[in-house]
């Protein structure tokens, strides 16, 4: 005990002494907040209430040595008083505590809160551009078969077109063969020469259509 012994009335204007002191810091830790609510120094004021506590045990035994009756119940009120006051500044210390810890891991995890969306709000948008890169990609193969579609329709037409005319022609040129009277053995041959034609221009469309599908499996796989 700091103040060492001495009369009751002497270790009570000490305990007075101290309690005032006390009070005053656990007022301005409640108005400071955290420039005053370091572990060292919270300790440091648990530490005074606690030697308070023990001038009340030591007064608690000297009142009880007064002789006059009147004196002892007015001691025994006063160190009460001052064991009371003691306990509210420990309450009051100890729930502050609570609520500054308190606050102090809300903060913690309201920072956590925000660096794990700030990761997702990353990750979200490595998805999105990956996504409009494959939306991309897809347009790209989509206009590279419509393309390729393109070019065989016109391809089977230039055989068509090749094909019309190549018969126009056969029929002119039988109509005048006929004309001129030539034999039938010279009919024969250009009726076969025109069957090879047609079997040649139907391959070339069929192969054709085989090359367009072809490559349109490939894009899509």
């Amino acid at each position: 005990m700091a103040d060492g012994g001495g009369t009751i009335s002497e270790v009570y204007q000490a305990s007075r002494r101290r309690l005032l002191r006390a009070r005053g810091d656990v007022e301005r830790v409640e108005r400071a907040g955290g420039d005053v609510t370091s572990s060292e120094f919270v300790s440091s004021l648990r530490r005074e209430l606690a030697e308070i506590g023990s001038m009340c045990g030591q007064m608690d035994r000297l009142w009880r040595s007064v002789a006059a009756k009147p004196q002892r119940d007015l001691w025994k009120r006063k160190v009460e008083q001052v064991a009371e006051e003691v306990d509210s500044l420990k309450d009051s210390l100890e729930k502050y505590v609570l609520r500054h810890q308190k606050r102090m891991l809300e903060a913690k995890e309201r920072a956590e809160l925000l660096e794990r969306a700030n990761g997702d709000s990353a990750h979200v948008m490595r998805v999105f551009d990956e996504e409009a890169q494959a939306m991309q990609s897809v347009r790209n193969s989509s206009n590279m078969i419509e393309e390729a579609y393109a070019t065989g329709v016109a391809i089977l037409s230039k055989y068509a077109e090749q094909r019309d005319r190549l018969k126009r022609a056969q029929r002119k040129a039988l109509d005048i063969l006929n004309t001129v009277g030539l034999s039938n053995t010279v009919l024969k041959l250009i009726e076969k020469r025109h069957r090879t034609d047609k079997r040649i221009a139907y391959g070339g469309m069929v192969a054709t259509v085989i090359i367009v599908f072809m490559f349109y499996w490939w894009l899509r796989h």
